[in-house]
């Protein structure tokens, strides 16, 4: 790699960051009036494919496992999640989501559609389409990282 292409690459990494970390501050104030904070989002949303390591949910979130062993806990005495043994690792324990856990996830979710929606609805055709085209080259930057 050259020096220009080097600072090219730095200057959009920079930008493509700044751009991330606000989409975080969007998606937090989507959080707002709900009944979940984006914490306890986050984790159902994890969980909401598969059971998941507590492990793996204090990895995604950025903290460390006492601190998401906390959040849990406070989901699962919420009775929207269920702890239970991993039964391929018994030092391991897998989050799951419980049906009341799924139906809370599900209506935040619809509700964090529809406020993005009402932003998309904001952009012309072509400003989608870029958007739409965008968002197969973020997701994989997201598997990647």
């Amino acid at each position: 790699m050259s020096l220009s292409t080097d600072v090219r690459l730095l200057a959009l990494a920079q930008s493509f960051r700044t751009t991330l970390r606000h989409a975080v501050y969007l998606s937090r104030s989507m959080d707002s009036d709900g009944e979940l904070t984006t914490m306890q989002m986050s984790t159902l949303s994890m969980a909401a494919e598969e059971p998941l390591r507590v492990s793996r949910v204090a990895a995604n979130l950025g903290i460390r496992v006492p601190s998401a062993t906390e959040q849990i806990i406070k989901l699962e005495q919420a009775g929207l999640v269920l702890r239970q043994p991993d039964p391929t690792d018994s030092r391991g324990v897998l989050v799951q989501l419980t049906d009341k856990g799924r139906a809370a996830w599900e209506a935040a979710s619809r509700r964090r559609n529809e406020r993005v929606a009402a932003l998309l609805d904001q952009l012309d055709e072509d400003e989608r389409a870029t958007l739409a085209a965008a968002l197969p080259i973020i997701e994989k930057l997201n598997h990647t990282a």
